[in-house]
């Protein structure tokens, strides 16, 4: 897969002499050494990834990790010392400041840790902003500003003013300003960490029930771990100024690269971090709702289990048929619909582990996983939750 930013080697100091610093950054010496000769602060030192379409790609450290000096980069709020960045295979490091500008206007957007108001301005005005500047027709970016401010679930909240809304709707309007203008990237900058615990909660949910519909590419910054596992498809950890791993949530948790991931980790309540998608297996045995008791009864002893799933042919879950039923069955000359059961629990790939412990307790069958038209995706067996082998 082509990768939609790709940063190679990127270096940021700042200080009134960079090009000092990165002469002996460039010879192994650490931020610490060089602030110490030169004064100057290494932000940024040799980072590169990739960040592929679609994806929320988190990056994440404690303060003064460089994390949040990374990002300005990518949209040169902060010009690199050294490295490229490239946008759909063009260097956006060489840009002039028309370039610069166009880029803003249209391919990123960027949602602050402090919301970014104007105050003197309503929500529907705020989030107009970026639409007028660009020189939009004003029916036009009215029309787009309701839509956006709908998106965000802030209906009818349009003429209020930013010091009458909370923290989270604040929040609201500066994510509505930035989908706003429909850029193929957003830039997350600890957007929720100003919020409380509960309102943070809400606003990462609503950020991921958003990116399933918009699909958008997003380089989310966060210090949490526990913020970057639920929301990240991959994390980028940094120390000192390095990325010291990139992975899933689950590789991190699985496979730290060193002590200081491990120390990161060891604390993660796994069952809020993985997914019914990272535990769940593709059923091998299945039966069609075309097929009689007798197939059923074949598939079980075959795969050495008790009840099997029965879908349609276009893989809708039916039901369930126990190894008990169905040779009752076929002695009472039964069809497989006649006996299908549907006391089994489903759930969403997405679904927390968390969330699917009290119904393995309860079960005993396995969980189905499906989708929204009702597909089929795969199965959880009770017992990779209940072991604790996740």
């Amino acid at each position: 897969m082509e990768a939609k930013i790709k940063v190679d080697g990127l270096v940021q100091i700042f200080g009134n002499k960079p090009q000092s610093a990165l002469r002996r950054l460039r010879k192994g010496k650490n931020k610490d050494e060089i602030l110490k000769e030169t004064g100057q602060t290494v932000g940024v030192s040799d980072v590169s990834f990739d960040v592929y379409d679609g994806e929320i790609f988190v990056i994440m450290g404690l303060s003064g990790s460089g994390k949040s000096s990374v990002i300005r980069c990518l949209n040169l709020l902060n010009k690199p010392t050294a490295g490229d960045i490239y946008i759909d295979g063009e260097n956006i490091v060489k840009y002039d400041k028309k370039q610069i500008r166009k880029m803003r206007q249209n391919k990123i957007a960027m949602v602050f840790q402090h919301f970014g108001l104007l105050t003197h301005k309503t929500v529907l005005e705020n989030v107009e902003y970026g639409l007028g500047v660009r020189g939009v027709d004003p029916e036009e970016r009215r029309k787009i500003a309701l839509e956006n401010i709908e998106t965000v679930g802030l209906s009818g909240w349009e003429e209020m003013y930013p010091n009458e809304l909370s923290g989270g709707m604040q929040q609201r309007v500066g994510l509505a300003r930035a989908l706003a203008n429909d850029p193929d990237i957003l830039l997350m900058d600890e957007p929720f960490s100003a919020l409380d615990p509960l309102i943070r909660r809400e606003m990462q949910m609503e950020l991921l029930g958003l990116q399933s519909k918009l699909q958008k590419t997003i380089i989310f910054i966060t210090h949490d771990i526990n913020e970057a596992f639920k929301l990240g498809d991959r994390v980028a950890v940094m120390k000192d100024a390095k990325i010291v791993q990139i992975g899933t949530p689950e590789e991190i948790i699985e496979s730290p690269s060193n002590e200081y991931i491990e120390d990161f980790v060891k604390d993660i309540d796994r069952t809020k971090i993985i997914q019914a998608k990272n535990i769940m297996t593709k059923s091998t045995a299945l039966v069609s709702l075309k097929d009689g008791p007798s197939v059923a009864v074949k598939e079980m002893r075959a795969n050495g289990i008790a009840s099997v799933f029965v879908v349609d042919k276009g893989m809708k879950l039916q039901g369930i048929v126990t190894i008990e039923d169905a040779i009752a069955a076929i002695k009472e000359k039964k069809k497989l619909e006649d006996i299908l059961r549907d006391d089994y629990f489903t759930t969403s790939k997405e679904e927390y582990v968390q969330e699917l412990i009290e119904d393995a307790s309860e079960t005993k069958y396995p969980i189905a996983v499906t989708d929204e038209d009702n597909k089929l995706l795969g199965v959880i067996v009770r017992s990779s939750i209940l072991s604790g082998l996740i």
